[in-house]
């Protein structure tokens, strides 16, 4: 279960999404071609605890062999377009313009960020989220080949720990998710978490200077 506001009508700005976030909400719509957003708080909330993310025999394999490379914040529009795109993995999207604008605005303020799989010059998956303080708020994914979106995961799960974040937030917990070693919390649990890693100081790049 999740408590749903009805869809509001006031402006959806990069400053309103960062304060929702600090509180613990977040919007989405019902679907690509629906123009309202309503604000979303899960009774049980998904996060990957930093330090218990599990890569399957068949995903190293996946991370040693594949010749893939993963990019940083290099193509936001490939990566929220493939997040946004009904295929194979999903048979419906949340992310309708509205999301597209405003999540747009904040990757260009450098809150939103992506990682980005590719094969040579082919994106391939990938996924987006928010940092703000020490919490990374994990949106969407997106796989066109197999395993593509989980090495994008594990690729932020390093970033994250070497640049001293204490929280992943998925929203929800996905079979896919829990594939790789989300759970679920609270919301009672998630907020006291929420709570310590807003007011915390991490750096989104510290992976790219180590």
């Amino acid at each position: 279960m999740a408590r749903q506001t009805d869809p509001f009508s006031v402006e959806l700005t990069p400053e309103l999404i960062v304060r929702a976030y600090r509180a613990g909400i977040f919007p989405m719509a019902e679907d690509a071609a629906d123009n309202d957003v309503f604000w979303v708080s899960p009774d049980l909330r998904g996060i990957l605890p930093l330090d218990g993310f599990h890569a399957s025999k068949s995903l190293r394999k996946t991370m040693r062999h594949s010749g893939w490379t993963i990019r940083v914040d290099s193509d936001w529009d490939g990566i929220i377009e493939g997040c946004a795109t009904v295929g194979a993995d999903r048979d419906t999207t949340w992310i309708n313009t509205t999301i597209r604008a405003v999540y747009g605005e904040l990757f260009r303020r450098g809150i939103a960020h992506t990682v980005e799989v590719w094969d040579d010059q082919e994106l391939i998956g990938g996924l987006y989220g928010l940092a703000i303080g020490a919490a990374f708020f994990g949106e969407s994914m997106f796989h066109r080949r197999t395993d593509a979106s989980k090495m994008a995961m594990a690729h932020l799960v390093e970033r994250l720990n070497a640049g001293g974040f204490q929280l992943l937030d998925t929203q929800f917990l996905t079979d896919h998710l829990e594939s790789l070693g989300g759970i679920e919390i609270t919301r009672a649990e998630y907020e006291d978490r929420l709570g310590v890693a807003t007011a915390g100081e991490a750096n989104w790049h510290a992976w790219d200077i180590k």
